[in-house]
């Protein structure tokens, strides 16, 4: 029996929310619990692959669920941006769990079976995101992804995670309601609709000012983009576990954050809108400052996981950068970097929680030598970080290169200096830490674990991370070569995005 591609386009948003079920009845035998996780995300990845094909064939794919008033209804459809992000939440969702497995075990979490039914949940409503036919239907999934994910940044139940998943819900949900919300109000008061549609849908001659005001508003209304000063929210969900780390920073809630903004610029606004509006260029410097003054900080940082939270920061900023230049290769770079930087960011998470597992460490001044034991570890924490810096041979050299270009091609000479000043600041934050890895000594071990291997002072209790973790970790890795020697589909795909709009 063939499934209709309708079907599978709501299997997409419909299918984590069945792995709950069975989640919760395994909740006891944590083999069946984990292998529904896996098989569910085996079978997203078969349903996501078979829309993209059909994306390919030219296939028009439009569901609708319901009506609330007129022109305010709940739809979903694809196009190529959406396939862009739906391919890489189902694919790290099945790494993830694998990584998860090894992590969370080792660790010895707690409500485990709460971490993996509220994972699920996350993706259903990252999968309803990426499908959304219009505004209306990606503000409802966008604000069940804040709730959704709560109870992963506070999983461990303490005092600190508290706190943090209060500023955490607080930040999303203020700036959701507060800006994102009265964008969309005022954008269907104009117009008369919230549908995506290539090219923008405000009129030709609609007011410049009230337009800017509102683009403004959906830019900093979006906080899950982590643009400064509605950044704090991620660095204070690092009290999460790992596997919730790379969740926030690669698999669902920034990704979903930046790839709003993208999908508002192109198709709601549209690039030539863009280009005239007054209050573009103006956003166009406050991500620049977001990316500058956040790996300014991230060099501060001596907890890896803050660390990598500030970068994060900066790498969203070049995504808004891209999708403000209003040029067909900072659209074109910012789709591509919602990739590369997804593969490059999860990587350095599963790493830091590696180190965390394997060695107990989580401050990179304590981190000297720790390559000799975990050789695998550090050594795709090299590959994930050539990646963020956007050098060969790893995926982000190709979306930063045109994200370069669509700085001049926009003549934005103060933002290309910006994005190769940050660049640096990316090699002199990141590479010191697999350096040292490497060719430095720890001279603060107690004696009775000292060994000497190879001339240099190691720790001889530490080892690799458990097994399921390292072939999460070697998948990843893997993705980021892979972009980096392939990068055909993924480039295709994100040309589509300024061409293909049913």
């Amino acid at each position: 029996m063939s499934i209709s591609l309708e079907t599978m386009l709501q299997l997409t948003i419909i299918l984590p929310l069945i792995s709950i079920l069975g989640i919760i009845l395994a909740k006891k035998s944590p083999n069946i619990r984990e292998g529904v996780s896996v098989i569910t995300s085996l079978i997203l990845i078969y349903v996501v692959i078979n829309l993209y094909q059909a994306l390919l064939a030219g296939n028009n794919i439009d569901v609708f669920w319901w009506e609330i008033m007129p022109n305010l209804s709940v739809n979903f459809s694809i196009e190529p941006l959406g396939v862009i992000f739906a391919l890489i939440a189902s694919c790290l969702w099945l790494i993830t769990t694998l990584y998860a497995i090894g992590y969370m075990r080792e660790h010895k979490e707690k409500n485990q079976t709460r971490f993996y039914a509220c994972f699920a949940l996350a993706i259903s409503t990252v999968m309803g995101i990426a499908f959304a036919d219009n505004l209306f239907t990606l503000f409802i999934f966008y604000e069940v992804l804040t709730l959704s994910t709560y109870p992963l940044v506070t999983h461990s139940g303490t005092k600190e995670a508290k706190q943090g998943g209060r500023v955490y819900l607080g930040i999303l949900l203020s700036t959701s309601i507060v800006f994102f919300l009265l964008a969309i109000a005022g954008t269907w008061f104009i117009t008369g609709t919230l549908d995506f549609k290539q090219g923008g849908i405000f009129s030709a001659d609609v007011d410049k000012s009230v337009v800017g005001m509102l683009l403004v508003l959906f830019v900093f209304g979006i906080g899950k983009a982590g643009i400064m000063p509605f950044h704090r929210w991620l660095p204070a969900a690092m009290v999460a576990p790992t596997p919730v780390s790379a969740l926030l920073h690669a698999v669902a809630v920034v990704k979903a954050g930046v790839f709003t903004v993208l999908k508002v610029c192109v198709l709601i606004f549209g690039l030539d809108l863009l280009n005239v509006i007054p209050t573009t260029q103006f956003l166009l410097y406050v991500a620049g400052a977001s990316v500058l003054l956040a790996s300014i900080v991230a060099m501060r940082q001596d907890n890896l996981k803050a660390r990598l939270a500030y970068s994060t920061i900066s790498q969203l900023g070049y995504i808004t950068i891209g999708a403000l230049l209003a040029t067909s290769s900072g659209v074109i770079g910012s789709s591509m970097h919602i990739a590369t930087h997804a593969f490059g960011k999860i990587t350095l998470f599963f790493c830091a929680g590696a180190i965390l597992v394997a060695a107990h460490k989580s401050k990179i001044s304590e981190m000297r030598g720790i390559g000799h034991q975990m050789p695998l570890t550090m050594m795709a924490f090299f590959i994930a970080s050539l990646s963020i810096i956007g050098v060969p041979p790893a995926g982000g050299t190709w979306s930063k290169w045109f994200l370069l270009m669509g700085t001049i091609d926009s003549e934005q000479w103060i933002l290309m200096v910006i994005l190769m000043l940050s660049s640096l600041l990316n090699i002199a934050y990141l590479l010191p830490i697999p350096f040292h890895a490497f060719f430095s000594k720890d001279n603060s071990l107690p004696a009775e674990k000292v060994v000497e291997n190879e001339g240099y002072l190691v720790n001889s209790q530490i080892k690799e991370a458990p097994l399921p973790a390292l072939i999460a970790i070697s998948l990843t890795t893997l993705g980021c070569l892979l972009l980096f020697i392939y990068p055909q589909p993924l480039f295709d795909l994100a040309t589509s995005v300024l061409t293909n709009r049913n």
